[in-house]
């Protein structure tokens, strides 16, 4: 992404392209663990900006955005493009961006005549916090929103259950498009996570489903994806202690078998 959505050349001894990086706050979280400073700096980042500060207009360097796809920051985004902030855009969405979103971003760039100054547009699927090199989370920003706490609450509703299902499926599954495989998922029964593994799953589905667009198949991706060794994705509830039954079979077979 850094590098326009190009591999980059190794071995090259040439300069790096200079350029602009702008991130909301998701972004910002996603970036933070993986680069430093001077990595970014390394790879022609001069200058790295949150979306909603106030920015001056640069006008013969490009600009890299990697940002959620949410109403504010498309109008935000429409908004440079009118103001002519940066000599090119290249416009990255953390989420898959809707098709009306992308349309108001094409009708902003007609309106403000910077067709041609939006080089590219890319879903990059990486709403997920990568803390470690097998670890990861999903809490960001809005992590209140997400949480053990609000999933239990006694005053939620439906709506807002739903709400947040979503945002763990959209994380779960960028995950696994970034991973380029496909799980088999398992999951105890009649709690939230049965609610996560359905709506995973038909995601997962309909994308398969797409031949054209799918996003497990292709070029793009790295070895993973023809082969059968499927990751096994196992969802359970917080209350559930996962620990003992790793020490221990939680059976009575077992129970027996200490005691007696």
């Amino acid at each position: 992404m850094l590098n326009f959505n190009v591999p980059p050349v190794k071995n090259s001894t040439g300069e790096p392209v200079w350029k602009v990086l702008i991130y909301d706050r998701f972004g910002q979280d996603i970036i933070s663990p993986l680069l430093s400073v001077k990595e970014l700096r390394d790879m022609g980042i001069t200058l790295h900006l949150l979306l909603h500060s106030d920015r001056d207009a640069i006008p013969d360097v490009p600009a890299i955005y990697f940002v959620m796809p949410t109403e504010e920051n498309i109008d935000r985004m429409c908004q440079d493009l009118r103001n002519q902030l940066y000599e090119s855009y290249y416009l990255n969405f953390i989420s898959a961006i809707s098709r009306s979103k992308l349309e108001d971003i094409a009708n902003a760039a007609i309106g403000a005549n910077a067709v041609t100054q939006v080089a590219k547009v890319f879903d990059q699927y990486l709403n997920f916090i990568t803390l470690e090199d097998d670890m990861f989370v999903l809490c960001n920003q809005n992590k209140e929103l997400v949480s053990y706490r609000a999933i239990n609450r006694p005053d939620i509703t439906d709506t807002e259950m739903e709400t947040i299902m979503d945002t763990i499926v959209d994380s779960l599954f960028c995950f696994f498009v970034t991973l380029g495989a496909i799980p088999i998922i398992r999951c105890s029964r009649g709690t939230a996570a049965e609610m996560v593994a359905v709506k995973l799953d038909k995601k997962l589905r309909e994308n398969l489903r797409d031949a054209r667009n799918s996003l497990f198949t292709g070029d793009t991706l790295g070895a993973g994806q023809f082969s059968f060794q499927r990751p096994l994705l196992v969802l359970v509830d917080r209350n559930i202690d996962l620990a003992t039954p790793l020490h221990h079979t939680w059976t009575y077979q077992a129970l027996v078998h200490d005691v007696l």
